[in-house]
């Protein structure tokens, strides 16, 4: 007797089918990039259930705000408006600082610096999975955002996006094993790189001499390498400077300066346009006579 369901292929079989699938699509995807169009369209699919998810934290936000006391208010106010009394009284002296910097640039024949275009983003969703360092923020290509961009708060460096949806965008954090920066020692300008280690509190900067004039303390900051970070901006402060004998480097970590496991509001930098340069112009030379003997050149030997 025929039976009614036929059997199909065996688990083993459906397994190594499995694995070779899933084996090729990983080297397409990360060779050829082949899906990169597929997966700004799944980003734009998915937007929206990350936007459900994220509703209940906004309503409580908004919820808790609303039962706030009288007094918590008027304290939190009092110490807000001490907050900018004192940022307008810096800013007075960097507005100076900013105008002499302007002119030193142009008697040495260097463009002047542009401030950056900058936006707001909300961090909708963490990264669970506890062997990378990415959030999901409510900025997308409609925004503007695009792959690479620079992203930092109001301490310091965050990462930069690494895939964009249409309303969405994912953020790789400066501490993922996979992220390197370019950086610059803001004391003596030495320049090296630092590198993601895994853990939201360190930094790994490698190949430094023993004989490198480093310091606990000292603060790390965006050299400008590379054209996707703007120079300047705060990054770590080393922590840890040691070296073994027989070693060929120092072993160098560092703190950064935001505390990655507790941002919520972050900043998209977009790249400043690049001025004209200053001419100088060339002096002028006086005119020889028609009759005036010609100069012979002169090769050194």
């Amino acid at each position: 007797m025929k039976p009614m369901f036929g059997r199909g292929p065996s688990l083993q079989l459906r397994l190594l089918l499995a694995v070779v699938a899933s084996v090729s699509l990983i080297f397409l995807d990360s060779k050829l990039d082949l899906f990169s169009p597929y997966r700004v369209f799944l980003n734009s699919l998915v937007s929206p259930l990350q936007y459900m998810a994220n509703a209940p934290s906004q309503l409580f936000d908004t919820v808790a705000g609303k039962v706030i006391s009288r007094e918590q208010l008027q304290a939190k106010n009092q110490e807000l408006e001490q907050q900018v009394f004192l940022i307008r009284s810096d800013l007075l002296q960097m507005e100076n600082l900013k105008e002499e910097n302007n002119r030193l640039r142009q008697l040495l024949g260097s463009p002047v610096r542009q401030d950056a275009r900058k936006m707001v983003a909300e961090i909708m969703e963490v990264d669970s999975d506890p062997f990378t360092h990415q959030v999901v923020i409510d900025k997308g290509s409609l925004n503007g955002v695009f792959e690479g961009q620079p992203v930092v708060n109001d301490q310091g460096v965050v990462g930069q996006v690494l895939r964009v949806g249409s309303t969405t965008s994912r953020v790789l954090l400066i501490t993922d094993n996979s992220h390197g920066i370019p950086v610059r020692f803001q004391r003596n300008d030495i320049r090296a790189l630092a590198n993601g280690t895994g853990d939201l509190e360190r930094l790994d900067i490698p190949f430094i001499p023993h004989s490198t004039d480093i310091k606990e303390g000292d603060m790390l900051v965006t050299s400008g390498l590379g054209g996707r970070f703007p120079e300047g901006y705060p990054i770590a402060v080393i922590d840890r400077f040691e070296y073994d004998e027989g070693m060929p480097y120092a072993r160098v970590d560092a703190k950064p300066v935001v505390s990655l496991d507790r941002i919520r509001y972050l900043l998209l930098l977009w790249p400043s346009e690049s001025p004209d340069p200053v001419v100088t112009p060339e002096p002028a030379v006086s005119p020889e006579p028609d009759n005036a003997p010609a100069k012979s050149e002169v090769t050194n030997g």
